[in-house]
Order: structure tokens, then C-alpha cells, then sequence
């Protein structure tokens, strides 16, 4: 096996390798008044017993992202897995910037219509740093946090990303090249160690939100907003000036990164332990920003660990 080496689209195969209940969850859908967005409609699901943890996604994937571990984290914990507007089967804004603070007050919102305020937390990718975007705007939100390989301080990448969406007409363009083919759209864009990891299972779920011209917007505008050099840094900012002033961050923090990954560069979790010398820091070998999807086993054993 080649690591992050895709195969052929027409190759995969319809279901994914291993076996999950994610599409046996029923969807709640919850009507929010946002201090963020105003009214939006966001699903989330509900699988297992104990008390609650909530699961946060990353950019382009959905609550479907976490179906390894449903099992084994459903066995100590209650989970509750919203999608992200514009993800799966939330719908989109269209009336609000999409800047971390905003998701994070929105999370914090879904938190609480679920009567689960102060729970830990796991958030993957963009849903990482998110997340700790929440603990540092509201630090009775959760008890613990792990952020599953998100990305921190800005990298060369994501300049070039930011400079891109600057150019006239180039936000359109990105919006239409997703909502042209979408599953093959996230087939090139989805990335993991093992790309046998893929299906048109994966594709369809991924994709159906950006066939539609409101979802396409969306997803630039998290591309835009989100993951903006100016969100970042704010959180750089943020940060830097806790650890200057001697604050530990608000909750128990656990940084669990790949070794090795094509979108988030690794140098990144050594970035936001420095920024966060409290937290724990992880690395885990053979796997990628989405290690909950190829390497389950270990991933559920470093948020157990810390969790318990």
C-alpha cells in the first residue's frame, strides 16, 4: 500500500470496508434562534449510554466521519454528533459569515438544546480547532477537549488558499467546480493513509450537500471564512497571549496528531503545543488527520484514555 495514494473512482466499491450502525441512527433535527445565524435547522444523532460527549467533524465530511467509533466510544458515553451547517443534513447559512467564533457559538447553542452543557468534547480537523475556539470563548462549555489533528497557526498552504479566493470570481468558480461532479469532488479531496478506506457510500453522503448551489456556497464559505488567515491568527493571538500571561487553556486539552498527512501539515501540532505547553501532546504513526476513520482502535484509546 502506497499512503495517501487514491485509487481509481470507478474502483470503489459501494460499502466501506468495515462494517458501522451510522445510517441506523435516527436524525434529530434541532430548530436553533442562533445569537450567530439566526434560525437554523441542525440534525444531530444520538448513539450509546453514559453521560454525553460530544463528537465534532471536519471541513467537507459530516457526522458520518465518527461511524468506526460509534461502537466503542457508544459503550462509555452517550454521543452526540451534530453536522455542521452546510454538512449532511444541517442546512446552510446564508445570512452570517462562517468565522470560528460564530460555529463555536453555534455549537455551544446545539450543546445546550441538548441539555449537555459542560460535556467533553472530541473535535476533528476544522472541527478541532473550532472547538478550541469554544473553550477559549467559553470556558464552562465543556469539561475536556481533544482535538483530533486540526489546523492551528497559518501555513503556506492556506495563504496561497486565502490569496486564491481573493482573485474576482474565483469564489464562484470554486463553488461550481465542487457542485459539477461532487463525489468525485470529494474523492479527490478527502484524503486518507489508506484509501481503501473509500466508498460511493463516502462519496454520496459527502457530496449531496455540495450538489446544490446553496451547500457549494457553503462550503466556500468555509474554505473563506473558517479557515481564513485572519480566524487562525486570532486563535494564534489567543492563545500566545494565555500562555504569556501564564493562563493554562480553560479545560483539559489533548492534541492527538498523524505523523504524516497531505493537508494539515504535522509541524502543526508541535505549533499549538508550544502555544499550549499544558496540553498532551500525541503522535500517532501509519495514519492521517482522519485517524478515527484509518486507524480507529488507537484514536478511541487516546480519547478514552484522557476522557476516563
Amino acid at each position: 500500500m502506497t499512503p495517501f495514494r487514491r485509487h481509481p473512482f470507478p474502483s470503489l466499491p459501494e460499502r466501506p470496508p468495515r462494517p458501522h450502525p451510522f445510517l441506523d441512527v435516527p436524525v434529530e433535527t434541532l430548530s436553533i434562534d442562533s445569537a450567530w445565524c439566526g434560525p437554523i435547522r441542525v440534525a444531530v444523532r444520538r448513539f450509546g449510554e453514559g453521560p454525553p460527549l460530544m463528537l465534532v467533524h471536519g471541513l467537507m465530511t459530516s457526522g458520518y466521519s465518527w461511524r468506526y467509533v460509534l461502537e466503542p466510544l457508544g459503550q462509555r458515553f452517550t454521543l452526540l454528533i451534530p453536522d455542521l451547517p452546510g454538512n449532511g443534513d444541517s442546512e446552510p447559512v446564508l445570512t452570517a459569515p462562517y468565522t470560528p467564533e460564530g460555529l463555536a457559538t453555534l455549537l455551544g447553542e446545539v450543546q445546550a438544546a441538548l441539555g449537555a452543557r459542560g460535556c467533553p468534547v472530541v473535535g476533528n480537523s476544522m472541527g478541532g480547532m473550532i472547538a478550541m475556539r469554544w473553550a477559549l470563548d467559553d470556558p464552562e462549555a465543556m469539561s475536556a477537549l481533544v482535538n483530533i489533528h486540526s489546523p492551528g497557526p497559518p501555513t503556506a498552504r492556506l495563504y496561497a488558499l486565502s490569496a486564491a479566493l481573493a482573485v474576482p470570481g474565483a469564489q464562484a468558480l470554486a463553488a461550481w467546480l465542487a457542485r459539477r461532479d461532487p463525489e468525485r469532488w470529494v474523492w479527490r479531496n478527502v484524503h486518507y493513509f489508506d484509501e481503501s478506506n473509500k466508498s460511493r457510500e463516502e462519496t454520496r453522503l459527502y457530496g449531496a450537500p455540495l450538489s446544490t448551489p446553496e451547500g457549494s456556497r457553503a462550503f466556500v464559505a468555509y474554505l473563506r471564512d473558517t479557515m481564513s488567515i485572519g480566524g487562525l491568527s486570532r486563535l494564534v493571538e489567543s492563545l500566545k497571549a494565555r500562555r504569556d500571561g501564564h493562563q493554562r487553556f480553560p479545560v483539559p486539552l489533548k492534541l492527538v496528531y498523524a505523523t504524516a498527512d497531505p493537508m494539515v501539515p504535522p509541524s502543526v501540532g508541535d505549533a499549538l503545543a508550544a502555544l499550549v505547553p499544558e496540553a498532551e501532546l500525541v503522535w500517532l504513526a501509519d495514519t492521517s488527520h482522519f485517524m478515527h476513520v484509518d486507524t480507529p482502535e488507537p484514536a478511541v484509546a487516546e480519547i478514552l484514555g484522557f476522557l476516563q
